[in-house]
This record gives structure tokens, sequence and C-alpha cells, in this order.
């Protein structure tokens, strides 16, 4: 296929999405709604996401954001733990938002769902907000000095308050219990035939201490840390990216916030590279979550550390048995060592 060839198919199917979101936004905002600056980004492997304008009868702007399952629906994107595959839909990943958001936490407000048919593929419309989403820049950038202080203590606050959603008003969603996602972790480290001891340990501490981890059940974002997260000059802007959406202990979410992959250098602070531990427990407690013990947060640190080394060894190893080969994969499997690192300092 020529590049000319892969331009011109990129331009008709933007051309038919247009005329898609052209009919869906009349049909919510009113007739004589127009849209502009359809574009799509980059980022966003396991579904296309777009950026544009509403344009209302009234010449009100209403900057949004368009999240798809790709058309081709050929993905590998999803993560499979034990027998539990994660990953949500479109309408579960936009319905947990606007769950959110109707606890107080700080997220894209989300007007419509797109249905599958055959000019589109599943999708929700979400507002755009202004802000940064880049952890290096939110940790680096003199427009964020004054947020940095205040980001701990917003975040354990807003991840109270999506835990405390109860399950009974939540979507549909896989259920993950600590036990079958450490059996998980390991079975796949023992299928690449390479020992690790860090990992080795950090297994056996981890199923010594299960007790540390607790019994409660709740919703969980998946991947809530630096990265996910929109800041802007005040702080906390939008919590972002809930397709990893699961039911399991809440306290997961904590643990993944404070592994070192998410400081991006900036190691004395433990939380995302902005805040310390005290001010998102304080957070946790003020938003409704109760007080989080030090030692229950340790464990799931331990155990974020252990899931993202893992994952990194997943990434490499895909490049390296030709299932996908891929520069940023095996950029980013080689890592593993340093989560192997980390955890050895952890369980030290």
């Amino acid at each position: 296929m020529t590049a000319d060839t892969t331009k011109n198919k990129a331009e008709i199917q933007t051309e038919i999405l247009a005329a898609v979101m052209h009919d869906r936004v009349a049909q919510v905002y009113g007739p004589g709604t127009g849209i502009e600056g359809l574009v799509r980004l980059s980022g966003g492997a396991s579904r296309e996401t777009w950026s544009f304008d509403a344009l209302l009868p009234d010449g009100e702007r209403k900057p949004l954001i368009l999240k798809r399952d790709p058309l081709d629906e050929q993905t590998d994107t999803q993560l499979i733990e034990g027998e539990v595959q994660l990953g949500v839909d479109r309408w579960t990943e936009g319905r947990l938002m606007q769950l959110a958001g109707e606890v107080g936490v700080p997220v894209p407000e989300v007007p419509f769902f797109l249905d599958a048919d055959e000019r589109t593929s599943a999708g929700f419309v979400m507002q755009r907000l202004e802000g940064e989403a880049l952890g290096r820049r939110i940790l680096r950038e003199d427009a964020y000095a004054k947020a940095r202080p205040k980001l701990a203590f917003q975040c354990g606050e807003a991840a109270a308050r999506f835990h405390n959603i109860p399950t009974d008003r939540l979507p549909a969603l896989p259920r993950l219990p600590v036990a079958e996602a450490l059996d998980y972790n390991r079975n796949v480290v023992d299928s690449f035939h390479q020992p690790h001891a860090g990992f080795e340990y950090a297994f056996h501490w981890l199923r010594e201490r299960l007790e540390l981890a607790g019994d409660r059940v709740g919703l969980v974002h998946g991947d809530y840390r630096n990265g996910n997260l929109l800041v802007d000059g005040d702080g906390l802007a939008g919590v972002l990216d809930w397709e990893l959406g699961h039911l399991g202990n809440p306290l997961n979410d904590l643990g993944w916030i404070c592994i070192r992959a998410w400081r991006y250098g900036y190691y004395d602070k433990p939380v995302g590279g902005f805040g310390e531990v005290d001010d998102l427990l304080d957070g946790y407690e003020a938003g409704g979550g109760g007080r989080v013990s030090r030692e229950a947060l340790h464990f799931w640190e331990v155990f974020g550390c252990m899931r993202w080394g893992v994952i990194c060894m997943t990434l490499a190893f895909t490049h390296i048995s030709g299932k996908e080969r891929s520069v940023e994969k095996v950029s980013i499997g080689r890592r593993a060592v340093e989560g192997e690192y980390d955890l050895l300092q952890l369980v030290d």
C-alpha cells in the first residue's frame, strides 16, 4: 500500500466520522449545530482519540474529545490478569466518568455516546478541559509550581470519592481479587523462563503478607497515576483514562500512584513525583475513604511495583518473540530491571 493510498483512506475515514459527529451533535444540542476542527490526536493505542468543537446555533463553542474503538477492532492492549480481562468497553468507561463526576471527582463531562453502526465504531464524547497531562511537564514547568504542593492531597481526596461509589450503582465490571492477580503475575514471569531474583523475592513477600491487603471491594481506577491526571495552575483538573476500571481493593490505586516509575526522576516526592504520602492519606481521609495504614499502603506499593515490572517484561517478550516487533515495546520492556531494583529497595 502506498503512502498516498494510506493518506486517502485516512481522509475518507475522517470525512465519514465528521458526518457522523455532525448528525450526533445536532441530536444532542439541537438543529443547526455544526462541528469544526475534527482531528485525530496522537497516542491512545487501544482506542482512537479525536478532538473537535461543537458550534451551537447561539454561537457558543463546546470543545470536545471523542474516544472510540479502532475501526478494525484489532488491538492487543487489554490487560489480562488471572482469568479476568481488564479493559472495559467505551460505554462503561464513559459511564464510570459520569458516576465519578456525580460524587465530586474532577472529570471531564460526558454528554453523549456513539453506538457502533455501518459508519463508526462505539465511543463516547467528553468535554475537552484545559490543563497538562504529561507527567514530566507537571513536575518541571513553572506553570504548575503552585499546583504541585496541592496535588497529593487532591489525588487522595478524589480517589476516596470514586472508591466510595456504591457497587450496586456501577456498570458490570471485571472483578480481580489480589490473590488471583498475584498468581497471574507469578505465572507470567515463570512463562519467560528467565530467573529474576527480585521478582521471586517480591512474590514470596507479598504472599506472606496478604492480610495487609485488606478485604475491601470497590471501584478501582486501574491506572491512577501521574500521566493520567490533568493538572492546571490550581491543581487537579481531571482524572482521565478509566479503561482499566474494575472491582477490587481500592487501595490498589493508592499504591500505584506511589511507585517510582511515575515520579519521573523526582524520587524524593513519593506520590507521583509531586507530593508526600501523609498528604495523600490525609486527602483520602478527608474524602471519606477512612484512615489508611502505612503498612497497607506499603503492601500495595510493593504490589504495584511488581505489576509494573511484569508489564515491562511482557512488552519486552512481545517484541522478542516476534509477536509484535516494536521499538517502543522493547524500550519500555528493558525497564523491567528498574522495577526489580525498586522492589528490592521496598522489601529490604
